[in-house]
């Protein structure tokens, strides 16, 4: 009895010894922020998404922001291209100097996820996957020479197969190689980002299939069922898994790509009153949201909410814009 209590102490203390060498991780001598910026969702809020855009660039300051060409954005119509709002968008970051990592297919950020026009909507799969391919083709040829992209994003967590299922369907990972390997092959100067949920995402694919990852990373949640809650997950833990990935396939850039600084709502935030947006994010827990990632050891995080707070500073709320100000100027 006395040898197996021995050997099971020996093996706690082999675990939590293997857990704490994954879990290194340099601290960052300094973290670089930026943001995600969706205009659809600017004009969801009722706001002029290039008043909103030029705020982000001008008076936040920010020099790394994550874009995305919406399939319905780029092609409302077959075979007809709408760039207006990218060409202005990837001209005023490159006026202002300002790093893009620029988000192609389907998948990408936003409600309902997958983003498909109208015109698309009834076509088959394969159909369907045909209309994207050329898509994709027309984008990355219009944007590949332009300096502002650092990276291409191919899909959105799009291993997140059980989040907007009912829009998205079951994942189709042969074609999402296919579309990477596309990409790849229209500008292979620049590396294709792939991302996944960093709450409850297991990183295999994403992390496998593109030249840089990104997470995810949501700590204050809300749901009807359990009301508001905190993540459990420790930033530790992000710092293993991603040890773990480069054990199985090799070093790569990784960020943090989607920090969620806005409230969780099941309702559109416009029909949503401002207390009960506060009290699901708040000064006080946008600060626990950035010590929390700190603690992640992530040099680059891309924050999410900027729309948000424009909104609530044209509501006479300034204060998370501030705060967020403060923070990427620092």
């Amino acid at each position: 009895m006395l040898k197996l209590g021995i050997g099971i102490a020996l093996m706690c203390v082999a675990v939590v010894l293997m857990v704490a060498a994954l879990a290194y991780k340099p601290v960052p001598e300094k973290i670089e922020y930026g943001m995600s910026f969706n205009t659809f969702y600017a004009e969801e809020l009722g706001l002029n998404s290039r008043e909103v855009y030029e705020s982000f660039i001008t008076e936040l300051g920010i020099k790394k922001l994550r874009l995305a060409a919406h399939w319905t954005m780029v092609e409302p119509t077959r075979d007809r291209y709408d760039f207006t709002e990218l060409d202005y968008q990837l001209r005023r970051a490159e006026e202002e100097g300002v790093d893009v990592i620029f988000a192609v297919g389907r998948r990408l950020p936003r409600w309902p996820e997958c983003h498909v026009p109208a015109w698309a909507a009834e076509l088959s799969w394969d159909e369907q996957k045909e209309e994207i391919r050329e898509y994709l083709h027309a984008v990355v040829m219009r944007y590949k020479d332009n300096p502002a992209i650092t990276y291409w994003q191919v899909e959105n967590e799009p291993y997140l197969a059980a989040f907007a299922y009912e829009h998205c369907g079951e994942l189709d990972k042969e074609f999402l190689k296919e579309e990477i390997e596309l990409v790849q092959a229209l500008d292979p100067t620049r590396p294709v980002l792939v991302t996944d949920s960093g709450n409850i995402g297991t990183w295999f694919g994403a992390y496998k299939n593109g030249d840089a990852f990104g997470t995810s990373m949501y700590i204050h949640l809300w749901t009807p069922e359990l009301g508001q809650f905190r993540t459990i997950v420790p930033p530790w833990f992000y710092r293993v898994k991603e040890n773990v990935m480069a054990l199985l396939y090799g070093q790569k850039e990784t960020f943090l790509i989607e920090l969620s600084a806005e409230p969780w709502l099941i309702a559109p935030l416009t029909e949503v009153d401002v207390e009960t947006q506060y009290s699901r994010m708040d000064l006080e827990k946008f600060e626990d949201i950035i010590e929390y990632a700190r603690k992640s050891r992530y040099d680059t995080q891309y924050l999410w909410g900027g729309e948000w707070w424009y909104w609530l500073k044209q509501k006479g709320h300034p204060e998370m814009w501030e705060r967020g100000k403060k923070l990427l100027q620092e």
